[in-house]
């Protein structure tokens, strides 16, 4: 095959790939072509490694199939070991090692540049490839680490910290320019020769700091969306890198990436009524010192899965609210048992998902889907929330902050101003949880304390079954 025929077939199979790509990422905005969106990606990606593997520069494929068995062997094992609740925490992994993957390939391209056939737009590629991918890297550790509790989950402040990050940034940025004006310079200062690696280094490191910093403001509630951004950020570095490169299909993936990850952030703030400068910087979930006005002594009454069985015989209408006390309980599997039942004889069940519910977008989709509810039962905040009014029994479990309603009224709340559901104005509250504990936003939920509230507490599996096989007996 002569060059300039490999040329062409490598540009179409690139174009093909692309396409697929774009195909795919449609098809993922629906649960119904979800799983065919996945499928149609990774031949799209398949198709990319491929003709990348068949490129004339490769000297060895030792190392790249050592690669391709180590990431198999590791990527079965995570699939294998990591649970459902914790897939946030690896979704925020696996973005920290795009990250990393984008700067290292950007640092060996330099290492093997020639000064001759450098360029401007090549070295400013290069620069922009560290700062995003070690920024992604560090901040998705640190991300990840909040989720999983490793590291203090409230926002870590301290005086003059906006200022000295955007400082930090700046003079990142500044030392990545010396690069770009003198790509294989050097300079001598204090008696020490200085390479424009060694600026690259600095780069690197510098980097690496500032995705801890602009990260460890942010409270564990905000997660979710951290993660999201930096998603994006992971697509931005590949993008980067796809330019020193010269790879168009490694431009177009990242570009998708780093498009879809900006989407799915700018969603996720919208669902909470918060613009993503109060996400980064507002420090919501800080600890609040000092005296603080006694609270009035509040009281519930626990019910029993006997309760909820003798009222759901007397309902027609129920709308049930997952949360991530769902996730952690693996009871997906009970609580579609219990809706078919109730389904079978007449009443009409529905499931309400927050775009927030859980630790990531599409968390309860994901779940619920795994149990074979079907599709057309999930409804979003905008399609379901007028119909609590007229809805004799609402059942949340495991849900906390999207059901609060201090969201409505107040003002000293970080939940203040984020859309809910109506859950207390159903007819009939059924809250299914293990305590009183308040979500990740840590206001008090006060739906639990309403007049209307059956609170059912305990393993919400343990629950469910309990309530699945009293209704078989009736």
């Amino acid at each position: 095959m002569s060059e300039q025929t490999r040329n062409i077939v490598m540009y179409l199979a690139y174009l093909l790939a692309s396409v697929l790509f774009i195909w795919g990422l449609k098809d993922l905005g629906s649960p119904k072509t979800a799983r065919r969106g996945n499928a149609v990606g990774a031949v799209g990606m398949l198709i990319a490694v491929v003709v990348t593997l068949l490129h004339k520069e490769i000297v060895s494929y030792y190392w790249i199939i050592a690669g391709i068995v180590v990431g198999s062997f590791l990527g079965i094992l995570m699939a294998k070991m990591v649970k459902m609740t914790q897939m946030p925490q690896m979704v925020g992994i696996l973005n920290g090692f795009g990250g990393l993957a984008s700067a290292f390939i950007a640092m060996s391209d330099y290492l093997v540049k020639k000064p001759e056939t450098a360029s401007v737009d090549w070295i400013i590629t290069v620069v922009l490839s560290i700062v995003v991918g070690m920024v992604t890297l560090t901040g998705s550790v640190v991300a990840s680490a909040k989720l999983h509790g490793t590291m203090k989950s409230a926002p870590i402040l301290y005086r003059f910290q906006l200022q000295s990050n955007s400082l930090l940034l700046l003079v990142t940025l500044a030392i990545g320019a010396v690069a770009v004006v003198s790509p294989f310079g050097t300079w001598v200062v204090g008696g020490y020769t200085l390479t424009s690696l060694h600026i690259l280094l600095v780069v690197f490191a510098l980097s690496c700091l500032l995705g801890i910093l602009i990260v460890i403001p942010i409270g564990g509630a905000d997660m979710p969306v951290v993660i999201s951004l930096l998603n994006s950020y992971s697509g931005i570095a590949a993008a980067m890198t796809g330019f020193v490169l010269d790879n168009s299909v490694l431009i177009i993936a990242g570009a998708l990436v780093g498009a879809s990850g900006i989407f799915l952030t700018k969603t996720m703030c919208d669902a909470m009524n918060r613009s993503l400068a109060n996400v980064m910087f507002a420090g919501v979930g800080a600890e609040v010192t000092g005296a603080t006005a006694a609270q009035p002594q509040k009281t519930v009454v626990r019910y029993t899965p006997d309760d909820v069985v003798m009222r759901l015989e007397t309902a027609q209408t129920v709308i049930i609210v997952p949360g991530y006390g769902l996730a952690v309980a693996q009871a997906q599997h009970a609580l579609h048992q219990m809706a078919s039942i109730l389904i079978e004889r007449g009443l009409q069940v529905r499931y309400a998902i927050h775009p927030v519910a859980g630790r990531m977008p599409g968390h309860m989709n994901v779940l619920l889907a795994e149990a074979n509810v079907p599709y057309e039962l999930l409804l979003g905040l905008d399609e379901i929330n007028e119909d609590f009014s007229n809805t004799d029994v609402v059942m949340v479990v495991g849900a906390n902050d999207v059901v609060n309603p201090a969201a409505r009224y107040k003002k000293e709340s970080p939940l203040y101003g984020m859309p809910i559901f109506n859950s207390d104005y159903a007819r009939t509250i059924m809250v299914l949880k293990r305590s009183l504990n308040p979500g990740f936003a840590g206001e008090d939920n006060e739906l639990f304390f309403n007049d209307k509230t059956m609170m059912v507490f305990g393993d919400a599996k343990k629950s469910l079954t309990e309530i699945v096989n009293l209704l078989k007996k009736k």
